[in-house]
């Protein structure tokens, strides 16, 4: 029964078994009982255990089987102030960590940030992705984060490393000089930047992102729907240059196909035209168009120009209204312009318009 009493107060197996996928530490409990000198530790693959003794981090064990010796625990053996030859037990706490990948963490804007695009000016843009964290000092991590917790999981540190990743995203963002509509072509790219800016200040708690994902960026709801409106009307210009074609195909070989029915609906059109256009007294129709001529193109679509001025965008305008603002005081050649298919915004005087400003007189002289 003796025997049986000084066994049940020594621990003589350490190990953990976790199931619970998302606890980063755990303490292993004592219940106030001392560990065995030569009890045996395992440590799992995925996992480190760390020792401290009153107070202070002691050994830290990789994944293995280990017999607690003073041989393999020099750093306990020194605080211990033990002999080679010291077998008595021992209480220190142990503290399992978990050193596999917390995977699908997850991250994003709370407020938009304020960044310049070449071409819209001053925008705001959110953006949310995904990441994965793992411990790569078990030690570090258990002093600078941990601490005394028996037990840590991943949501007491993921809200400090979003914060993180958020300030660093916010700093390369503004830095790339990346424009809006091409940052999702290099989201790859800009999740390298930011995993870079982000790495030394997690690899002071301790850990390390192994995985980065930038799954969207997104503009304002308002300016998504002007930039809607423009891709309709480039869609719209396409449309009808489409139709113009098939006008003509119609009238080139009316008897086949879509060109026959294409035919039959213009017979039918003019037939009601001249109808209109008849008397009273059943006048002659005018003449027939030359069979095989295609109707005029319609005239070319006025160019629009866009106007920045103190960061704000104004327009569009024709060419003939920003030439009368140019010579009414309202800007200069030197005004920055932009219309569609201009690489970025350029000066007046450095764009189709100057034709129209050399025609503008300066402005009159002085009154004596």
């Amino acid at each position: 029964m003796v025997f049986d009493f000084l066994k049940g107060e020594f621990i003589d197996v350490i190990s953990w078994l976790d199931d619970t996928r998302d606890t980063m530490v755990w303490r292993f409990e004592r219940r106030g009982q001392a560990i065995k000198y030569g009890a045996k530790l395992t440590v799992r693959e995925g996992q480190a255990a760390v020792f401290v003794h009153e107070g202070q981090l002691a050994d830290v064990f990789g994944p293995g089987l280990y017999m607690l010796e003073t041989n393999n625990m020099p750093i306990m053996t020194t605080l211990q102030h033990w002999d080679h030859g010291f077998d008595s037990p021992f209480k220190s706490e142990v503290y399992f960590v978990n050193t596999t990948r917390f995977n699908d963490q997850k991250w994003g804007t709370k407020n938009p940030i304020m960044c310049r695009d070449p071409e819209f000016g001053p925008v705001r843009i959110r953006a949310f992705g995904s990441y994965s964290m793992r411990v790569s000092d078990p030690g570090l991590f258990l002093r600078e984060i941990v601490g005394t917790d028996g037990e840590f999981t991943a949501d007491e540190i993921s809200n400090q490393i979003r914060n993180v990743i958020v300030q660093e995203f916010s700093q390369t963002i503004a830095r790339s000089g990346i424009p809006v509509l091409d940052m999702a072509a290099n989201t790859g790219d800009l999740g390298k930047l930011v995993v870079n800016a982000i790495a030394p200040a997690v690899a002071a708690y301790g850990l390390s992102l192994p995985e980065f994902y930038i799954e969207n960026i997104s503009l304002p709801e308002e300016v998504e729907k002007v930039l809607d409106k423009r891709t309709s009307m480039g869609i719209a210009g396409d449309l009808n240059k489409y139709m113009q074609f098939n006008a003509a195909e119609g009238m080139a070989n009316p008897a086949s196909g879509a060109g026959a029915m294409m035919g039959a609906g213009m017979a039918a059109g003019m037939g009601a035209a001249m109808a209109q256009n008849m008397g009273p007294w059943g006048a002659a129709p005018p003449a027939p168009q030359a069979p095989g001529m295609a109707p005029p193109p319609p005239p070319p679509a006025a160019t629009l120009w866009h106007l920045a001025e103190n960061g704000a965008t104004k327009g569009p305008f024709d060419e003939a209204t920003l030439a009368s603002m140019i010579a009414a005081g309202q800007g200069s050649r030197a005004s920055m312009v932009w219309t569609t298919g201009q690489d970025g915004w350029k000066m007046a005087a450095e764009t189709a318009l100057r034709r129209l400003l050399d025609q503008v007189p300066p402005p009159p002289p002085p009154v004596p």
